[in-house]
């Protein structure tokens, strides 16, 4: 194995990045966890990615982008976030949470700063099966973004490699939450819900999604004790 190769992991403090960060650690990278405070609703879980990074020894490396002057989000703007949505209406439309182009803005600067530090490698927690509204989170999105890149920085058009990894597009979120299992993700600091709350609400629809992968896996999340069993 290569020694002391490097990847930059897009850290959210959520479920499916923080499996990307242990995923990277599993695959023998130098982890630089990248996180963004980008005017979201709360910094709650601004505060989860850099314990997590913490946890698993990763180098932290928090970045601050401004998106509330753009808005058009209700992470972002003043837009109310869906609560209480059944599972065939979360995968019907793009929703409201929908961010403008935000895993366009962020896999940019996590290529500006996988350059300055020569990581070869981005991990990223898109993901496409459970949650497809979201057009930045799909395969095809992802293979038009590697091309990008294949030919916009100096060190692709010298001969070298960065190389975008989503180790968890195509799983269920059932498969989700199994594979944090197996890589001994601390899933107590992990954060998903979209309200920065005490405790998580349980009723929007990354509570719903992530009830829903704990009760198809047979598992209890006791960070999101809220959540119904009708997901």
């Amino acid at each position: 194995m290569e020694e002391n190769k490097k990847a930059v992991v897009l850290l959210s403090g959520g479920l499916d990045s923080s499996i990307c960060l242990y995923k990277a650690i599993e695959d023998g990278y130098v982890p630089y966890a990248l996180c963004f405070d980008y005017g979201q609703r709360h910094v709650k879980e601004v505060e989860c990615s850099r314990r997590i990074a913490e946890k698993a020894g990763a180098i932290f490396k928090k970045i601050k982008i401004d998106l509330r002057q753009i808005g058009g989000s209700a992470l972002t703007d003043d837009i109310e976030v869906p609560m209480g949505r059944k599972m065939e209406e979360i995968a019907r439309d793009i929703p409201p949470t929908y961010v403008p182009a935000r895993n366009t803005i962020f896999l940019s600067v996590a290529l500006s700063f996988a350059e300055v530090v020569d990581a070869e490698t981005i991990y990223m927690g898109a993901n496409m099966i459970d949650n497809p509204g979201y057009p930045d989170t799909t395969a095809i999105y992802i293979k038009a973004y590697q091309e990008l890149i294949n030919v916009a920085i100096k060190k692709t058009i010298k001969g070298g490699k960065i190389e975008i990894k989503t180790p968890l597009i195509r799983m269920t979120k059932k498969e989700i939450v199994e594979e944090a299992v197996r890589l001994k993700v601390p899933l107590e600091l992990t954060w998903s819900c979209y309200l920065g709350e005490e405790e998580p609400c349980g009723q929007c629809d990354a509570c719903r999604l992530r009830a829903k992968g704990f009760q198809e896996a047979g598992l209890t999340d006791s960070l999101c004790h809220k959540s119904g069993s009708d997901v």
